[in-house]
Formats: C-alpha cells, sequence, structure tokens
C-alpha cells in the first residue's frame, strides 16, 4: 500500500542527477526552439497560411519559455524536482503530438506554445537540479555545460530541421520531438533522482512581493529590459530567415539551415569575447559595447534591404554582427540585473529570463508583419538595439545615483 507524501515532505537524494540526462532534457527545450524554422515555408504552403502567421508558432514558442521562467522554479520548490519535471515533459510531448497531427495554423500556433510550456520545464529545472546536489565548484562547472548546451540547441536545429523535413516532410520534425520527449519521460521516470531538500515549501506571496521590488527598481529594468533588446530579437532574424533566403535571395531551402548555423556561431564568438574581457574592461562599457556592436549589424540589414542591394553577403553579416553583440552584451547584463539587489539574485534571474523571451516574442511576431521580410527583420533589430542603448543608459545612471547617495548617507551612519 503506497503513502501519499504532502507537498514538501520529499526526500533530496544526496547524489548527483546524471548530466548527461540533464543535458538531454535542457537541449530538447532548446531545440524545439528553432528546429521548425527551416520548414515554415513548406508548412505555411501544406496548411495555406501566409508567412506571418506561421512565423507566430516560433514568436509562441519564445513566449511559452518565458512564462514557465516564472512559474517552474517556485513550483518545484514546493513538490518536487523530479514530478513538476514529469509533467512538464509530459505536456511537452502531448503538445509534438498534437503539432504533428495538427490540421491548420490556428491549431499549430496553440500547441507550439504548449510545448513551449513543457519544454521550459528542463531548461529551469535543470539548472536547480544542478544547484541542489551540487557543491560551488562542482556546481558551477555543471552549470557552464548547461548553459553551454542552451546554446548549442538553437545552433544545431535548424541543420536537424531542414535534414528531417526535406526527407520525409514538416510534420516528421514533430514526431521526432515526440520521441524525444518519450525518451526523456522514461529516463528522467526511472534515472533522476529527487534532489529538493524535505519540507522545501515556497511562499508565493513572497516570490511576488520580491518580483515588484525588482519592478520598482531603475536600474534593474535597465539592464533586464536592455539586456532583452539586445539579445532575443535575433529570434526574429531566425524566424524570417528561410523566407529571405529562400524568397527574397533565391537560395535553395537545403542551405537554410547552414546560414542558420553560420549566424548562431556569432552568439558563441560574442560570449567568447565577452568571458575575455570581463576584468580587463568595465561591464558598463561591456553591455553597451555590445549592443552597439548588434547596432551596426541592424542597419547593416536594415540599409541593404531599404537601399534593394540586399545580398546573400549582406544578410549573413547583419544578421551575424547582431548576434556576435547579443552574446557580448547577454551574460554582462545578466551579472548586473542580478547584482541591483543581491537578496533577490534568484528571482532577478527568473525575471529578467521572462522580460528576455518576452522580449524575444514580440520582435518575432513584428517580424511577421508586410511583405518583406528582410526589411521587417531589419527594422525590428534596429529598434531593438536602438532601445537596447538607451535602456542601458537609464541603468547606468541609476546605478551612478544609487552610489552618490550612499556615499553622501554614509557620514550620517
Amino acid at each position: 500500500m503506497s503513502t501519499v507524501l504532502p507537498p514538501g515532505a520529499v526526500l533530496a537524494s544526496k547524489r548527483p542527477a546524471p548530466l548527461w540526462l540533464l543535458a538531454l532534457i535542457t537541449f530538447s527545450g532548446t531545440l524545439a526552439m528553432h528546429v521548425f524554422v527551416p520548414a515554415l515555408p513548406l508548412a505555411a504552403h501544406d496548411l495555406g497560411a501566409s508567412a506571418g502567421s506561421l512565423q507566430l508558432t516560433i514568436s509562441c514558442y519564445i513566449l511559452g519559455l518565458a512564462l514557465g521562467q516564472l512559474f517552474y522554479g517556485p513550483i518545484s520548490d514546493r513538490y518536487g524536482r523530479r514530478p513538476v519535471l514529469m509533467v512538464g515533459l509530459a505536456v511537452y510531448t502531448a503538445a509534438s503530438v498534437a503539432a504533428a497531427l495538427t490540421p491548420g495554423i490556428e491549431a499549430l500556433i496553440a500547441t507550439r506554445f504548449l510545448q513551449a510550456l513543457g519544454g521550459c520545464a528542463g531548461l529551469v529545472l535543470g539548472r536547480a537540479i544542478v544547484r541542489d546536489a551540487s557543491g560551488m565548484t562542482d556546481s558551477t562547472r555543471r552549470l557552464a555545460t548547461m548553459n553551454l548546451i542552451v546554446v548549442l540547441g538553437p545552433g544545431i536545429a535548424p541543420l536537424i530541421g531542414t535534414a528531417v523535413s526535406e526527407t520525409v516532410g514538416w510534420r516528421a520534425i514533430f514526431f521526432f520531438l515526440t520521441a524525444m520527449g518519450l525518451a526523456n519521460m522514461l529516463l528522467t521516470w526511472r534515472v533522476l533522482p529527487e534532489t529538493a531538500r524535505p519540507g522545501a515549501g515556497v511562499d508565493f506571496g513572497t516570490v511576488l512581493r520580491g518580483y515588484r521590488r525588482l519592478l520598482r527598481s531603475p536600474a534593474f529594468l535597465g539592464y533586464a529590459i536592455g539586456g532583452g533588446f539586445a539579445t532575443t530579437p535575433m529570434y526574429a532574424f531566425i524566424s524570417a530567415a528561410p523566407f529571405i533566403f529562400t524568397r527574397q535571395l533565391g537560395r535553395p531551402a537545403h542551405e537554410v539551415g547552414t546560414y542558420l548555423a553560420l549566424v548562431i556561431i556569432g552568439v558563441w564568438l560574442g560570449n567568447l569575447c565577452s568571458s575575455r574581457l570581463v576584468g580587463r574592461v568595465r561591464v558598463g562599457k561591456l553591455v553597451v559595447g555590445g549592443s552597439a556592436i548588434g547596432l551596426l549589424g541592424a542597419l547593416l540589414l536594415l540599409g541593404t534591404a531599404l537601399s534593394g542591394h540586399l545580398s546573400l553577403a549582406s544578410a549573413l553579416a547583419g544578421a551575424t554582427l547582431f548576434t556576435f553583440g547579443a552574446g557580448m552584451a547577454s551574460a554582462p547584463a545578466l551579472a548586473e540585473a542580478m547584482s541591483v539587489d543581491p537578496q533577490l539574485a534568484g528571482s532577478a534571474s527568473g525575471f529578467y529570463g521572462f522580460i528576455q523571451m518576452a522580449i524575444g516574442a514580440l520582435a518575432t511576431s513584428l517580424a511577421g508583419l508586410g511583405s518583406d521580410p528582410a526589411l521587417a527583420a531589419g527594422a525590428v533589430l534596429a529598434v531593438a538595439a536602438l532601445s537596447a542603448q538607451l535602456c542601458f543608459a537609464l541603468a547606468l545612471r541609476a546605478r551612478r545615483l544609487a552610489a552618490v547617495t550612499h556615499l553622501a548617507a554614509r557620514p550620517a551612519e
């Protein structure tokens, strides 16, 4: 006879969860973000839908990732990592089946949103499980591997999506994701230990008060919104890329995945550059410099689209410059946002992720407007990069004012 434990009364395992399994679970969530991108023109033709409506399948996926980051952490603190992760994987798998069998574009958009809500569980809880069962040094090493996988997913997803859709059709992509979801569920059930501590209940009122406190911080909002504008609008170009490369530039569909992989490499290079410059260059200069490089790339793409001189080289160069700037600004902006109020570092991380993905979803939706994908994507990237510069400037000003106020108050202490 089984006994039902009360919420939070789970036994935490002292052995660390297998990193390969956490990597696989995290990978499935990030892979699904863009694996469908190369198949957008095929699906548009098959479903009789417009390019803009198909791009909503990407923006709604990003929106699902945004919302999930706000809730999975607190819920798993209360009910345990393992059961919440199982529920998320079940939603991801069921939504993948529904997407593969969808009869129309509206149903496809809805199932992609549900797929993201399920897939987000792996991204959020994978990090939490690592922190639960590892010491500081080992946790840092394992989290670094997890972050690498978060970037790897969107990088190789277009190559996989191109190969599958060109060989057996766009619906096969979702059957592939279904198989991955089933495998993750089985492995989680059989292999993954529960790592949450006993009695790890969460006060949702405290969580909400923390979010409200962050909303009242000009410095946090500046870094968080600026970081969002500097990074995730690259998804706008990625969602428009199949239509830019095939319809506007006349390139064959099987090349799209390769071009997108080249663009994603810009994020890796930007991250590498940022990590090498940290300690030698002030963080404020890194975020402003990264978004400035992104602005340069956006203006290159927008200028060539407006002048009628769009080419494969200019499209790739503009997009890659933007992603390089995104990679350069991403980590410093997050670090600065989390340092604004050290007592709320965890909430700041989740809220930052929500803002970042919400901006990405909005940018992707806007890139689907109009009949010129390159022009729309270039305009979205340019406005986003300019907005990032403004937000970072406001954040730096708020930090300077806070420092002056603190120094002025010290003699009175």
